[in-house]
């Protein structure tokens, strides 16, 4: 264990690994969930993760420069995590986010020392459930700044790196599991914890089975129609639209949740197991649920539980 740390970035990673055994017994299913504790990281979610990668890769490579201001689209999370990485590198952050986003998320950039663009929705947008017509306007800013700003983009729908810093928590899983797993669900925001882990699971063990999951309303990658435009209360995924950087070969298949759903189980990992996690967190866990009641009954099942529920405190979530 590292007892003193240098930068607070070096405490990213390597965060424990719970049996969801009270969770299994409330919901009558055979098999084990294992979850990562990602929203133990210092930024409060696994998107710390990427954001270290994509930095200390760019600083690497000369493509970021000492002192260059930094700019990404952001849900709260992945800026977050750019928040702290760029604060103690040097490196101004200009976080883009739509305004359809928490603003526990927005406040705690701006305190973390970031620059907050709040973008308006469009029209027919409903607060709190961010679209992909959404996003694109989020992105039409992005661009327009790092133009303005001669900024890095830390792009994680794009940079490798986005992807590759879920090489290390597959490494994890493993580790912890002793190699016992038979499955593994994510849900899909930019796609980097899915493309990062379903890859690395697969090089571990080839019969390892990796799920999407996806908002009922917005499951394109199963094939189905966008329901109500693609709204859905899951923040940070599900934008009801083809993610670049998901590898589609590592899909085994995909688990719809609804908000409804994944909503209880979001407050039954606050009162069983003592998780205060967010939307997404309970949606992994909905759809594992899901895959032990049916195909998946006595297998083991590894996730992430993403964030923390003190980024939701300002939605109906608790």
């Amino acid at each position: 264990m590292k007892k003193i740390i240098e930068n607070i970035y070096d405490a990213i990673g390597e965060t424990p690994m719970l049996k969801l055994s009270r969770i299994t017994e409330h919901y009558g299913v055979e098999g084990n969930i294992f979850a990562k504790l990602e929203y133990l990281n210092p930024g409060f979610s696994k998107k710390d993760r990427p954001a270290l990668q994509m930095i200390e890769e760019a600083e690497a490579s000369g493509e970021l420069k000492p002192g260059q201001t930094v700019i990404e689209l952001t849900s709260g999370n992945t800026g977050t995590g750019l928040s702290i990485v760029c604060q103690a590198k040097g490196h101004p952050f200009i976080a883009c986010m739509s305004e359809g986003n928490s603003m526990e998320r927005a406040r705690m950039m701006r305190a973390l020392g970031a620059e907050v663009v709040l973008v308006p929705q469009t029209k027919n947008s409903v607060k709190g459930q961010v679209s992909g017509e959404d996003l694109k306007l989020v992105e039409e800013m992005a661009v327009k700044l790092t133009k303005e700003r001669n900024a890095f983009r830390a792009d994680q729908f794009n940079l490798k790196g986005s992807y590759r810093a879920h090489f290390h928590t597959a490494d994890e899983m493993i580790e912890q599991s002793d190699g016992k797993i038979d499955c593994f669900v994510d849900i899909l925001g930019s796609g980097g914890t899915f493309e990062g882990c379903a890859k690395k699971l697969k090089e571990f063990n080839k019969d390892i089975r990796c799920y999407v999951v996806e908002p009922e309303n917005a499951a394109v990658y199963a094939g189905k129609d966008v329901i109500n435009e693609g709204r859905h209360k899951i923040q940070g995924c599900g934008y009801a639209m083809d993610l670049s950087i998901v590898n589609k070969d590592l899909i085994d298949g995909c688990i719809a949740v609804t908000d409804e759903d994944v909503i209880q189980v979001t407050r039954d990992l606050a009162r069983l197991e003592g998780t205060f996690v967010g939307f997404s967190s309970g949606a992994n866990v909905c759809a594992a649920i899901q895959l032990l009641k049916g195909k998946e009954k006595g297998k083991n099942i590894v996730l992430t539980l993403n964030d923390s529920g003190l980024k939701y405190l300002s939605t109906d979530l608790f």
